[in-house]
């Protein structure tokens, strides 16, 4: 979940009434619909806003939907900041729920969730402009990055167009180049004389004659702030003509002397009333009652807006206003000079009015800017469960960077915050320094962890503290991981278990799937499974559903490599029903998914299917951070049974640019996935190029972690005819067998059976098939045996009747019949060789076969002895039966 957006930054404003109509600006902004980006740079008040404003009220309907946002300097985040875009979309559009749910559930990576938002405007029918205004505000790099991204790759609907003081720090250049930029400066936005005289004149109420309008417009140089505040100050004086006289240049002191006048022609009440609520960014009545400590604020601000004293309303109903930006800065800055003792007391004010609305950025935004550090850690403190549920964790991080470092440091629960913040961001470098010192903070001399808080700490919320000392050990743990130390990560995950709460189910469960993922990642299967079924339990203790399908996610990869595919699907099925399916959870595609995976095991290819559609259609924000690139994986095998190993290819290359691991270890990379898709294309070099680039060899010792990729390698050196398969299967059996990975036990006896009958050792052949079979009739497994095609089909039709795997031998030779053969040889048989072949299919004996090819027998027994080579057999029927399986033969009608 993500905070409260406020509905009027993402308001189109109307047309304002007091201002002159500029149709020559208008008339050039009509271009903007024909460029991919529109900037409209200027320094403060040369009325970019207003121009806007005018142009997208004379916008057609029918010509373009419009978003809007405004912003300021909290939107200084990338989650805030594309949050209030993604609103603004979807407040234009009516749609959106994909890419706001994306940034919701990784708001530290909104480009997935960018990626939605230029999927739905590429079906919008009409095009979108999208105003961002007082661009200037924001400052991220990551924000810059996002705004590049969106242009780079947008649709021809969408166009951009940037409101800003300053030209921000985009490619500006390469879109000028490509002509795709319209730029309005500030040279263009200088008030002519023309327009100067009919302002002033006409919604200002003055009555200056064409010589004072000129001296005016050429000493403000068109600058209409200057304008706006000069007539201000002219109102009700008999001394027209020598003001005029006297002003001069186009600087912020002429803006600072000008707004004095206007502010020293107010009255007191109101002049109070501006200068205190100026500390606000956005104003209502009952907000600017209590900061001012009067009553009448919401009348004051009606007022003030018909005395056009530089007040913007927010909505339709005159319920939300801000203070026109320079005005806001100069009223600031005569609050500092005149009352500075009454700016922390303003503040103080403002954040009791936000927390007791349920407010807290904004609460803390005014703690901090009043000086009330330890007000704004404690609202902090207290948000901090919150937050982490909401994954949060870099907003909160970057409230605590705001706090003085003395702070932080008497506040164990605060600093342990920082450090989530910081795990959240990747920011590891100093991770460690910052849990030493929240673990000397609470135990300076290293013994025993204190029930109570010790003297000179602060605690706010005594049951993160009781959690401190398990996550100090939960981050050690997760830290270790990252740097493979997998003997660390198990040792201070089982002590953060250790130290856990008994009600702290969230921690608990954290340890015990960091400790999992160590005993994953070492090949510990057994230990793995045990972890995460206790931490699936927690979370859900915990209410923590998003993070239990995670979990379940890895716990079901687990038990398939166990080779217990039936509790597998069980175990989705039921994570699967925590979900309401009239609102999905996040992680309910990602059950959609899994299950697919399953049932193509199953070859129920219709339901895996099915699965996977449902998947797409609850959108991507219904997925955690795997599910982009693992559904492009499931869908790649369901094209590749199917027989389109093109699409397979495609999808598989899309899943490798989307990947994401989490923590999880990576035991079936994607390249290695799309190898084996490339042997079975009979695209040989390309899959030994992927070898080579791992560094992979015959010889090289079996681990849990690259067993995949062995495998893989074993079908590249059969599909080579290479003697150093076998070894290599003998050697990786062991190994699964060992770890009692039951799962790769069986792709591996299956690739056995094809090597033993390549060098024509068919007792051995079928003794590995047997053992698959039985392996695979446990749990209704079809796939990893019918993947293989004619040639293992050809193994199954030997298995007697009597055999016990016979029964199930029919099932999976049944579902070997769509199989689309793979490459027939690696060394293709010359057309001698197939007028050989021919023959050796009829009832011709070899001296026969050579006078009717016209070649000695010799050279007959010669082209033999290749074609057996070439087929892998070692008799004359096997070879024709092994040409009829592989299709180069046709089988006889």
């Amino acid at each position: 979940m993500a905070p409260p957006l406020l509905q009027s930054k993402y308001r189109v404003p109307g047309h304002r009434p007091g201002t002159v109509t500029r149709p020559r600006l208008v008339e050039a902004l009509a271009a903007a619909l024909r460029t991919a980006v529109t900037v409209v740079s200027a320094p403060a008040g040369f009325g970019k806003s207003t121009l806007l404003a005018e142009w997208l009220a004379d916008l057609p309907a029918d010509t373009a939907t419009v978003g809007w946002v405004s912003l300021d300097k909290r939107d200084d985040d990338p989650a805030r900041f594309w949050g209030y875009v993604l609103a603004a979309f979807r407040a234009a559009t009516g749609v959106g729920d994909d890419a706001l749910g994306l940034l919701a559930s990784s708001p530290s990576s909104p480009e997935t969730a960018l990626v939605a938002l230029l999927n739905d405007i590429g079906r919008m029918p009409r095009d979108l402009v999208l105003v961002l205004d007082d661009l200037h505000l924001v400052t991220s790099p990551a924000v810059h990055d996002g705004i590049a991204f969106l242009l780079e790759h947008r649709v021809d609907q969408l166009h951009l167009v940037l409101a800003t003081r300053a030209d921000p720090p985009l490619p500006l250049a390469r879109w000028r180049a490509r002509g795709e930029l319209l730029e309005i400066r500030a040279a263009d936005l200088r008030f002519t004389e023309q327009e100067s005289a009919a302002y002033l004149n006409g919604p200002m109420g003055l009555s200056l004659s064409k010589h004072d309008v000129a001296t005016l417009d050429g000493r403000a140089e068109g600058w209409i702030a200057a304008l706006q505040l000069a007539a201000l100050s002219m109102r009700g004086r008999e001394d027209v003509g020598t003001f005029i006289a006297g002003f001069a240049g186009d600087d912020r002191h002429v803006v600072d002397y000008l707004a004095e006048e206007v502010l020293a022609r107010q009255p007191e009440e109101v002049r109070g009333f501006l200068l205190e609520t100026s500390i606000l960014e956005r104003l209502t009545g009952p907000l600017c009652d209590a900061v001012t400590g009067r009553e009448g604020g919401r009348a004051r601000l009606v007022d003030l807006e018909r005395a056009n004293l530089f007040l913007v309303p927010l909505d339709d109903r005159r319920q939300w206003y801000r203070y026109h930006h320079l005005f806001a800065e100069v009223l600031r800055t005569h609050l500092v000079d005149e009352r500075a003792d009454t700016v922390p007391e303003l503040h103080r004010r403002a954040c009791v009015w936000f927390t007791e609305r349920g407010d807290t950025a904004a609460a803390v935004e005014h703690a901090l800017a009043g000086g009330h550090v330890d007000r704004a850690a404690d609202l902090m403190e207290r948000a901090m469960p919150a937050m982490q549920r909401e994954r949060r964790e870099a907003e909160l991080g970057r409230w605590v960077r705001s706090l003085p470092d003395e702070i932080v440091r008497v506040r164990p629960v605060l600093g342990m915050a920082f450090v989530g913040a910081l795990a959240q961001t990747s920011e590891f470098d100093t991770l460690e320094q910052r849990l030493a010192e929240v673990e000397r903070a609470v135990r300076p001399d290293g013994g025993a962890w204190p029930a109570r808080v010790p003297p000179g700490l602060v605690v706010v919320d005594e049951d993160g503290y009781r959690s401190v000392p398990a996550g100090l050990e939960v981050y050690r743990a997760a830290l270790a991981l990252r740097r493979g130390d997998l003997d660390a990560a198990a040792a201070h995950a089982r002590e953060g278990l250790a130290l856990t709460p008994a009600s702290d189910d969230l921690t608990r469960a954290a340890a015990g799937a960091l400790g999992g993922l160590a005993s994953w990642s070492r090949g510990d299967l057994v230990g793995a499974e045990a972890a995460y079924v206790e931490s699936v339990a927690g979370l859900h203790r915990a209410r923590f559903v998003a993070d239990v399908l995670g979990c379940c996610i890895a716990l079901g990869d687990i038990r398939r490599t166990l080779g217990r595919l039936g509790d597998a699907e069980r175990l989705y099925r039921w994570a699967l029903g925590l979900s309401d399916p009239a609102a999905p959870l996040r992680g309910a595609a990602d059950m959609h998914v899994a299950l697919a995976g399953a049932l193509i095991e199953r070859d129920e290819l219709t339901a895996a299917a099915e699965h996977l559609d449902t998947a797409r259609r609850l959108g991507a924000h219904r997925g955690l951070p795997q599910n982009p690139y693992r559904s492009r994986v499931a869908q790649a095998r369901l094209l590749g049974i199917r027989g389109d190993l093109d699409g397979a290819l495609a999808l598989l290359e899309e899943a490798e640019r989307v990947h994401d691991g989490d923590y999880s270890p990576e035991v079936a990379p994607v390249p290695a996935v799309r190898a084996r898709l490339r042997v079975r294309r009979g695209e040989l070099p390309q899959a030994e190029a992927w070898a080579r680039e791992r560094g992979l060899s015959p010889g090289d010792e079996p681990t849990y972690l690259r067993e995949y990729e062995h495998i893989t390698l074993a079908r590249l050196l059969l599909a080579r005819r290479d003697d150093t398969a076998p070894a290599l299967l003998a050697r990786l059996l062991a190994a699964a067998e060992d770890g009692a990975r039951a799962g790769s036990v069986l792709e591996i006896l299956v690739l056995q059976a094809l090597a033993a009958q390549a060098r024509g050792d068919v007792p051995s052949a079928l003794e590995a098939l047997r053992r698959a079979v039985a392996l695979a009739e446990a749990e209704g497994v079809v796939r990893v045996v019918a993947d293989e095609g004619p040639p293992i089909a050809a193994l199954l039709r030997t298995l007697p009747k009597h055999d016990p795997a016979h029964a199930y031998g029919r099932r999976l030779l049944a579902a070997c019949a769509g199989v689309t053969p793979g490459p027939a040889l690696v060394d293709p048989l010359s057309d001698r060789e197939l007028d050989v072949l021919r023959l050796l299919g009829s009832d011709l004996d070899g001296p026969d076969i050579a006078r009717e090819l016209s070649v000695s027998l010799n050279t007959m027994r010669t082209h033999t002895k290749s074609i057996y080579a070439k087929l892998g057999v070692t008799s004359r029927r096997a070879a024709v039966r092994r040409a009829h399986d592989l299709g180069v033969l046709p089988r006889r009608r």
